[in-house]
């Protein structure tokens, strides 16, 4: 189960309070002062974890709170500091002020860390102030108090390839035939109700991060269908894979499907709508004959301009062809990345 969204509040511990003492020896008429300082409060710390790809030990937990330091005691003793609380959270996470509602940090790469509420200090106890104009101090001073946050989390998925469409265009189809996820697979509409990851193994060890995104309708930018709730798990991904339906079940043009996907894109977010995108026709197993399929295919590219790829999840006609490309623009982007980090 995919949960994307978390409220929590976080409080750091307390400082210990400072000791007063006076020392207390057989024989030694003249003691001096010798309370010690209280331990510092443990601070909340938030780490990014590979592995975890879901908020959902936040469901039933929303507070957490770290250990208070302990008060200084007599004989120069110090009080224990409280240990730190790591939250580990999965990378991509974004960390939201819950009240100012301030980005706090983008969690996006595994060990990244952020202390979200740092513990308070010890207090002194009497030993720090004694002075030789004041031998016999009376004065310590109180831990401080630790910090209380209300935060909220929101995790977008980490994903190399976004696999983007309308309802049963062949998404999770595509993502079961080219790695071991198994979404759900129905023959009506919105069989998928959460984002899936899958990783296609290609040769030379290579591997793809690909994210198979609810179907998108009309309207789906403000709320209709699933909405907004899954577009952003596709903000992170560095290339769109669309896939249309020449003959959709419910017998609409396959271009104004097109159309309609990526105005969605458009209204939610300009630079989601301005990456890069491959085209895909799927279903190729269940069209007609072949010369009316590449027909059919020949008035996709006339109307939108470009040529797609044409693919069968169930037969793997053009998988491999799909992949490579895919492949082949990510090296390329990475590539590009070096070459500009260097300049």
């Amino acid at each position: 189960m995919l949960v994307d969204e978390a409220r929590i509040v976080v409080r750091s511990g307390r400082g210990g309070d400072g000791a007063l003492s006076f020392r207390r020896e057989k024989y030694i008429p003249k003691g001096g002062p010798d309370g010690g300082d209280g331990g510092d409060g443990g601070s909340v710390i938030l780490e990014a974890l590979a592995g975890l790809d879901t908020l959902l030990d936040f469901s039933g937990r929303h507070h957490w709170h770290a250990d208070p330091g302990q008060p200084g005691g007599g004989s120069q003793r110090h009080g224990r500091s409280g240990a730190d609380l790591i939250v580990p959270v999965p990378p991509g996470t974004l960390i939201y002020d819950d009240e100012s509602g301030d980005l706090l940090a983008d969690m996006e790469q595994p060990g990244t860390r952020i202390t979200v509420a740092r513990g308070g200090r010890g207090g002194w106890g009497n030993e720090h102030f004694k002075s030789p104009t004041n031998q016999t101090p009376r004065k310590t001073t109180p831990g401080e108090p630790g910090e209380e946050r209300h935060l909220r989390l929101e995790l977008k998925l980490i994903a190399d390839i976004g696999l983007i469409g309308k309802p049963n265009a062949g998404k999770s189809t595509l993502l079961s035939a080219i790695s071991r996820a198994r979404p759900r697979i129905a023959d009506y509409p919105f069989t998928t109700l959460e984002p899936n990851l899958g990783i296609a193994e290609l040769s030379d060890h290579r591997r793809l991060v690909i994210a198979d995104i609810p179907g998108l309708i009309e309207g789906a930018h403000a709320g209709h269908g699933l909405g907004t709730k899954f577009l952003k798990h596709i903000e992170r991904t560095s290339l769109l894979v669309h896939l249309l339906e020449l003959e959709p079940a419910d017998g609409s043009d396959p271009v104004s499907n097109y159309r309609t996907v990526r105005n969605e894109l458009a209204s939610y977010s300009e630079p989601l709508a301005a990456k890069p995108e491959l085209l895909v026709v799927s279903k190729l197993d269940l069209l007609g004959a072949e010369q009316d399929a590449e027909a059919a295919v020949d008035l996709i590219e006339q109307a939108i301009g470009r040529r797609p790829f044409t693919l069968s999840a169930v037969s793997g006609h053009g998988l491999d062809a799909l992949l490579e490309t895919c492949w082949r623009h990510l090296a390329s982007e990475r590539t590009s990345d070096v070459k500009w980090e260097s300049s």
